[in-house]
């Protein structure tokens, strides 16, 4: 038996509304049957839009790179490098680099998902 490995240059990357994601685990990844993975990258100013839940499951992302802001069932908070936050199953959520340098993110999903499992909510945006 192999070791299950994957480089992210292996991974294909999809252009999305504010951000470059890649599927690390799933989806064109590696094969898991109680999680997925992803690696996204958000450019300086940009938001992850629109914004959506997951009715599914949950999200953890760990912020790798950058700074800005996480918007979770209404609330914000501010988020920079080694930062985690969870978005509970169903919880609307968005995230904004306000920072002058690139974003990368790691997404943990459990269950498994994929953009099926993405509600989007067109309203819903940043308080000004």
């Amino acid at each position: 038996m192999s070791v299950p490995t994957r480089h992210e240059s292996e991974v294909e990357a999809l252009d999305l509304p504010g951000r470059r994601l890649q599927w690390l685990v799933n989806n064109g990844g590696i094969a898991a049957a109680h999680c997925s993975v992803c690696r996204i990258l958000v450019a300086p100013g940009d938001k992850v839009s629109p914004a959506h839940s997951h009715p599914n499951g949950e999200e953890v992302i760990y912020i790798m790179s950058g700074s800005g802001r996480v918007l979770v069932a209404g609330e914000v908070a501010p988020v920079s490098a080694g930062s985690v936050v969870l978005f509970p199953k169903g919880a609307i959520h968005m995230l904004h680099n306000t920072s002058a340098v690139e974003m990368e993110v790691v997404c943990f999903f459990a269950p498994p998902t994929g953009l099926d499992n993405y509600v989007t909510h067109e309203g819903v945006d940043f308080p000004d």
